[in-house]
């Protein structure tokens, strides 16, 4: 079988998806996935086929990502982001299809490329299933996760749900009007899929129950990781300084890039020695640089390996970030600067592996460092996140992702 993945965003939001690709080729399936030509080397070191996406206009205006993604959006207001995702959506119709036509059997979508790659689906009568990682379908039980509210109750959180898929629509509606001509999908046709198609949540139910009120085929599946092989070889000195003194703190802010980053790492710096711990900074694409004794900065380093040795991670609280945290067992200490990165930092709290959040908007030294020192001494965040580890550790969420093509092949 002939597996396309089709995502766009940035690392975080390619990554996980080279390990479900992994162990869909492990089982002897082809696999190949489309994404932003910056993410060709991320893909081919993990052994899979590569096709890019025009996502390069995106990536230009200083967003990188698209509508929904989990991303940076501080150049661009909202207004100016979704008014450039109309302007890129046929591009990016035809670059799905096209990419569809050359082979694919089946088609995996990722949450971002879900309105334009279920037309061409339909268009070209592709077995098709979303491979998504945030919950996108409205629910009584949270309000939306891309626009970062607070919940509105059940009511309004579904309300709230259902118009922000109305304005996702709206920015994604060029692009699929352009591919239903080409293809000759009409609405109905488009509507029946949307309405049965099945769709996997590449997180744990121990994280996110799966709502109540989805309808059926929305599944939450457990994580999938990324690939082992796309892993780079760590920074020599990061072994020494990790032996050199108790574990440090992490600080990273991924794909952000949240104002002065000289500024960032003053406050950073400060945070940290007002704490008393020792820090990791990852530069990320913040461009921190943080220096001292006790402060090591590193370069592009798998969380998979540098978390389970620290004893405390700060992060902007994006998907792939709060995963690997809770991968690692580690407390949390979330930034959030956008997007969904407030549902997971509510999350975090919530399951208890987190004092609370430190919005980046309103971040201090001084409230940065007292939730460090709370995360490292209160002994309950790290005892809560092993547990979960322990529970996520049992999961095998790429397995039900290929049980679910498996069956829609057979």
């Amino acid at each position: 079988m002939h597996v396309l993945i089709a995502t766009a965003g940035s690392h975080g939001d390619v990554a996980p998806y080279t390990g479900l690709g992994v162990r869909l080729r492990q089982a002897g399936h082809t696999v190949e996935m489309a994404a932003s030509a910056r993410s060709a080397e991320l893909v081919r070191r993990s052994g899979l086929g590569f096709r890019p996406l025009p996502l390069d206009r995106y990536a230009a205006s200083g967003t990188g990502r698209g509508p929904g993604e989990s991303g940076r959006g501080g150049d661009l207001t909202k207004v100016e982001q979704m008014r450039l995702a109309r302007e890129l959506a046929p591009d990016m119709a035809d670059a799905v299809t096209d990419a569809c036509a050359s082979g694919a059997e089946i088609l995996l979508l990722s949450g971002s490329l879900a309105p334009l790659g279920l037309v061409a689906a339909e268009g070209l009568q592709l077995p098709c299933v979303g491979v998504f990682l945030q919950p996108l379908a409205p629910t009584r039980e949270f309000p939306p996760v891309i626009v970062g509210l607070p919940s509105l109750g059940p009511y309004g959180n579904r309300i709230a749900g259902h118009g922000a898929q109305a304005l996702l629509a709206r920015a994604y509606a060029p692009g699929v009007r352009h591919l239903q001509r080409r293809l000759g999908v009409t609405p109905d046709a488009l509507e029946r899929r949307r309405a049965t198609w099945p769709v996997h949540h590449g997180f744990s139910p121990a994280v996110v129950p799966r709502p109540a009120d989805w309808r059926p085929g929305l599944e939450v599946a457990g994580y999938w990781w990324p690939s082992k092989a796309a892993d780079r070889t760590p920074e020599p000195r990061l072994a020494e300084f990790l032996q050199a003194g108790p574990p440090p703190v992490y600080v990273g802010f991924g794909s952000m890039a949240p104002g002065d980053p000289e500024r960032l790492g003053l406050l950073v710096t400060r945070a940290l020695r007002l704490a008393g711990v020792r820090g990791v900074v990852q530069t990320g694409r913040a461009g921190l640089s943080v220096e001292g004794n006790d402060v090591l900065t590193v370069g592009e380093v798998p969380h998979a390996r540098l978390f389970p040795q620290m004893s405390a991670v700060v992060h902007h609280a994006g998907a792939g970030t709060t995963a690997a945290g809770l991968r690692a067992g580690v407390p949390a200490v979330p930034v959030p600067v956008m997007l969904d990165q407030s549902f997971w930092a509510s999350r975090l709290t919530a399951l208890g592996v987190s004092p609370g959040r430190v919005p980046f908007r309103r971040l201090s030294a001084e409230d940065l460092a007292a939730a460090i020192r709370k995360a490292v001494d209160e002994p309950r965040y790290r005892q809560r996140a092993r547990q979960l580890a322990a529970l996520i550790d049992a999961e095998d969420g790429a397995g039900r992702v290929l049980t679910a093509v498996e069956r829609l092949a057979g």
